[in-house]
């Protein structure tokens, strides 16, 4: 996306190509740093709804908190994932932001947390881009836990498994959480990652540790960032 100072906010979701971008993974720092080369704001995700502000490359890494937001130039703010949904922010007056929403983050309303933190930095236009996460033929929950989702962000989030049990529709909720906010999606990278066993990792459907992340940035180059 142009930025109206001439820099780009440049948006990449991983996958197995880009190897392990889980926290702690033997060589995470040089994946991170040949994705983007730049110290990473990464983040101790607790599926809360707590969003910090970095102000320069690598600010705040490792803090415990669902989401992050930059001003920046060249200072990369990521979550890690492997079902639960990346949301990246962006904002044409020079803002970028993610967000790492399962389903317990929805229900806490990291997104929507998230949003009030740009707006109010500024970024009163906002977009969102979701990233690849479980979808629901794949995805059987509990009629306790979907009940608390669909309370909180309507009956769009109830969906079923390819085996007709009760589902949670995880993009759907992250669509009811950016609507509510007024904010539209406008690009979907990658799809069910459950479904993509030979391109994304999974800890519902495979039990997999590692992880691929989204990561967004301001390029005050200009030039765009390459997948």
């Amino acid at each position: 996306m142009p930025l109206g100072d001439g820099g780009r906010a440049n948006v990449i979701v991983t996958d197995r190509s880009h190897g392990d971008l889980a926290i702690g993974a033997s060589g995470v720092e040089s994946r991170r740093r040949q994705i983007v080369d730049a110290p990473w704001t990464w983040l101790r995700q607790v599926h809360g709804r707590t969003v910090v502000e970095v102000r320069h490359p690598g600010d705040r890494a490792g803090s415990e908190a669902d989401a992050a937001w930059t001003t920046g130039c060249d200072a990369p703010v990521a979550v890690q994932v492997a079902d639960c949904a990346p949301v990246a922010l962006l904002s044409p007056a020079g803002l970028v932001g993610v967000a790492h929403a399962g389903w317990r983050g929805l229900v806490s309303g990291v997104v929507e947390a998230t949003i009030d933190a740009m707006r109010s930095a500024g970024g009163t236009e906002l977009v969102a881009v979701l990233g690849p996460c479980i979808r629901p033929s794949a995805y059987e929950f509990g009629e306790s836990a979907l009940a608390r989702v669909e309370h909180r962000l309507g009956p769009t989030v109830r969906s079923t498994t390819d085996r007709g049990t009760p589902a949670l529709d995880v993009p759907a909720a992250v669509e009811a959480a950016l609507g509510q906010r007024g904010v539209p999606l406008v690009a979907v990278l990658g799809g069910c990652t459950a479904a993509e066993a030979t391109r994304r990792w999974s800890h519902r459907a495979r039990s997999d540790a590692e992880r691929q992340a989204m990561v967004a940035w301001i390029d005050c180059s200009g030039e765009e960032g390459e997948p």
